[in-house]
């Protein structure tokens, strides 16, 4: 006998438990997120302050979600659900302020995000909402689940900035941190013909967040050392700037680049 509806129960029907999975961990986060801005306890201000750590308006990036469907169930399958699983028992610890807890959880969320990144990142893009809803989340929550890794380690190992100052060692390892971030940024701008501009301007907001919180008065080092990187980082954004502007005019070869767009941005 006939279905009266075709095969749209199969479809329905298919990757059940995966679809269950992903909704009941969309929402462990969302209530998560939420409750970091409505707790009592105001944990973006009341945490614990570092000569790393940026300014509580610089968290709500994490906020920038999307689903893909087709890209979700067939290429990153079960990885979402355990992406949630992380991110949630990771703003669980934070808020607790179990941060070497919370540095665990972040180092795998981190892996488990590049893994999906790379999934992604095979996917043709096919329209303009492919991009935004799908692409642009992954390649923020990429470059935040880096910074994060850092931030998690002065938290959980770091000196308290607001009692003690900043010893030679502080500095130190604040500085190799704005390189390694620096490195990622410039990975970014030349992953593609293009970059992933949302990568770099993850990373550059970090950089312009530390330098609104740590002024020189309290560290001359870190403001300064920031602000610098920060500018530099801009150098990457336009640089991807730049790339989708040629991509877009198409003037690209089969390999990603044309001959006019690899002589602007330095190629051979």
């Amino acid at each position: 006998m006939p279905r009266l509806f075709g095969s749209s129960q199969n479809s329905w029907s298919q990757h059940l438990l995966l679809k269950i999975a992903n909704v009941v961990g969309a929402i462990f986060v969302m209530g998560g997120n939420v409750y970091t801005v409505i707790s009592p306890w105001d944990v973006y201000y009341t945490g614990k302050e570092t000569y790393f750590t940026p300014a509580p308006w610089s968290f709500f990036i994490w906020y920038f979600s999307g689903r893909g469907k087709e890209v979700i169930l067939d290429r990153i399958g079960w990885r979402l659900p355990l992406l949630d699983f992380l991110n949630a028992m990771y703003i669980y610890s934070w808020t607790t302020q179990e941060y070497r807890y919370a540095l665990v959880f972040v180092i795998f969320s981190a892996s488990v995000v590049t893994q999906i990144r790379e999934e992604v990142k095979k996917t043709t893009l096919r329209n303009f909402c492919d991009e935004v809803f799908l692409h642009l989340p992954f390649s923020i929550y990429h470059g935040w689940a880096v910074s994060l890794i850092f931030l998690t380690a002065f938290e959980a190992f770091g000196v308290d900035a607001l009692t003690q100052p900043a010893d030679p060692w502080s500095k130190a390892f604040v500085f190799l941190s704005f390189v390694f971030l620096q490195m990622v940024d410039i990975a970014y701008a030349y992953s593609a013909a293009e970059g992933d501009l949302p990568g770099c301007l993850t990373i550059s907001w970090y950089f312009f967040a530390v330098v609104v919180q740590q002024p020189p008065e309290r560290s001359a080092f870190t403001h300064w050392s920031a602000l610098g990187f920060a500018i530099f980082s801009l150098c990457c954004i336009m640089r991807c700037v730049i790339g989708l502007e040629f991509r877009y005019r198409g003037r690209h070869n089969r390999l990603g680049f044309g001959e006019e767009t690899a002589r602007l941005l330095g190629g051979h």
